[in-house]
């Protein structure tokens, strides 16, 4: 079985200021140079106004409403589209959230920006995951403001039948829902301004082109040769492909990777399904509710969704015992391109059967602990500290910034202005500058370091030889005393790509083609029209 070593820890060795110029290549490396004091600056102002206008029913209502932009809500949800005569919206809503965790997914590992630094910031959350990303931008405004564009687009449109009143209702509720996904990311101290600004940016493009040529795009599909749809398919693996290495253990790939699967299953699946449905409209899937009912229709949907989790609990486990002997077969071959922190088949015999999964479709364990958070929206996590690579990477990189700034004396922090007498003795000052207090709190980020004052500001370098010497050491502790912090990720295993590209892949294939299958054989479809 694969495991670690020594090495494979996180290697704060190459020192926080060169870790990304080690890893990155110039084009990517520049423009996040220039965008790391943008999100440097506007930390300390997020923080006080996070601490000014924060209440614990805000911080319930924002980490519970994060739920809604999530891509496990979406995934959860989208199939009920499907099953209850709306295939064409569901099929349009698929393509814009697979685009948007792609894209936002892309630029993520493309640049490697972090979060805004925690402390000063508290993370309001219910659910950790969402921190191990980077920061740049944010997915949550991603896909809320693409679905508000699309959903607003739709209701706009001189081919909606519902009235005035529906409209205007189902509208406000859409303008909601944007709202407080996208200020909630910044009251919960998850992202900042820049992040939420291109996301939205991102969403609303995304939106706007599904809304335009989404239906076009849906006539392609369900009237393609096969030689279209198989382009098709090979030009969504090879985005899969270069999509870009990030320099951190992140997770974004994987979420990239499930959602090219769930485009990848819709496209291909609604184009086979158009040839086995006689008597229906192109790809939609038999549906009337005045023939099925409601006691029906409920248990087309827990069947169906029975389907799904099955699909996955069987396939998972298979892929991750059948693949790993195919994988070294073609790594002898020389016919793998191997990715970063994706440890090789030659490595390891064995894949975990209890492995731990960052999954866009929660597994049947944990339905319980879903439904616990749902029914308590109270309950959420409240963190201050590092939580991944990149922010260990980030902390240290602000610490070694302020100290070079102290020995070359180009300038000293508004906190440490606000709190030294003239004789140059640290103090406290009556009234201390809030904003000035909140970035003397960025780059604190250990219990240690937040409790006593070592900031090089109020550190003396008594000669040239013992301040470089000490310099080094404390670069060191910090180092150790950051990641020591931070969960270390898991081992991943190279088939975990490929495995999760087919098992989500599949799950669009079960809702689009089994499940009606299964309804009409039960005895839960509608007769077929001929």
């Amino acid at each position: 079985m694969g495991h670690k070593s020594e090495s494979d820890q996180p290697d704060a060795g190459l020192k926080s200021l060169n870790h990304y110029s080690n890893r990155l290549p110039l084009w990517r490396y520049w423009p996040r140079q220039q965008l790391i004091p943008l999100i440097r600056y506007e930390t300390p102002y997020l923080a006080w106004v996070q601490e000014k206008v924060r209440t614990p029913t805000l911080d319930s209502y924002f980490a519970f409403t994060a739920n809604l932009g999530t891509h496990t809500f979406f995934m959860v949800f989208l199939p009920f589209l499907f099953w209850c005569g709306s295939p064409s919206m569901g099929r349009g809503l698929v393509h814009i959230l697979a685009s948007g965790v792609f894209w936002s997914g892309f630029i993520k590992d493309l640049l490697c920006l972090p979060r805004p630094l925690s402390p000063p910031l508290q993370r309001i959350t219910m659910s950790g995951s969402a921190a191990l990303e980077y920061g740049f931008p944010s997915t949550h405004s991603t896909n809320a403001v693409s679905v508000a564009v699309y959903a607003l687009g739709l209701l706009g449109s001189p081919e909606s039948t519902l009235s005035a009143q529906a409209t205007l209702l189902l509208q406000c509720v859409t303008y909601m829902y944007v709202v407080s996904i996208v200020l909630g990311r910044l009251y919960c101290g998850m992202h900042g301004m820049l992040d939420c600004t291109v996301g939205c940016a991102l969403g609303a493009g995304i939106g706007l082109i599904q809304f335009h040529y989404g239906p076009a795009f849906e006539e392609f599909i369900v009237s393609a040769s096969l030689k279209d749809i198989s382009l098709l398919a090979l030009l969504i693996i090879s985005l899969v492909r270069v999509h870009p290495e990030p320099a951190d253990d992140c997770p974004c790939f994987d979420d990239s990777v499930a959602f090219a699967g769930v485009m990848l299953g819709v496209d291909v699946s609604s184009w086979h399904f158009a040839d086995i449905w006689d008597g229906y409209p192109a790809g939609s899937i038999p549906y009337d509710l005045n023939t099925v009912g409601w006691i029906k229709t409920v248990i087309r949907l827990v069947v169906g969704v029975l389907c799904v989790f099955a699909w996955r609990t069987v396939m998972k486990p298979a892929l991750l015992r059948i693949l790993p002997p195919i994988f070294r077969t073609l790594e002898k071959l020389g016919l793998l391109l191997p990715r970063r922190f994706f440890t090789t088949a030659s490595k390891y015999t064995t894949v975990p059967s209890n492995l731990k999964d960052r999954d866009v479709l929660p597994n049947f364990s944990d339905i319980p602990s879903i439904i616990t958070t749902m029914r308590h929206p109270r309950r959420r996590a409240i963190s201050v500290g590092p939580q991944s690579e990149a922010d260990a990477y980030e902390t240290l990189a602000y610490r070694e910034k302020r100290r070079r700034e102290s020995q070359s004396g180009n300038r000293a922090s508004p906190a440490a202005e606000g709190e030294t007498k003239s004789n140059g003795a640290p103090t406290m000052s009556r009234k201390p500058t809030t904003l000035g207090d909140y970035e003397g709190m960025m780059g604190r980020g250990s219990p240690h370091s937040s409790a006593v004052d070592v900031s090089p500001e109020t550190t003396p370098f008594p000669s040239a030889d013992f301040s470089i010497e000490t310099e080094l050491e404390a670069e060191q502790r910090d180092e150790k005393e950051v990641f020591s912090q931070i969960k270390k990720p898991r081992v991943r295993y190279d088939v975990e790509v490929v495995t999760k590209l087919v098992v989500y892949a599949g799950i669009p294939w079960i809702v689009i083609e089994v499940a009606p299958l299964l309804f009409d054989l039960i005895g839960l479809g509608v007769p077929h029209v001929v």
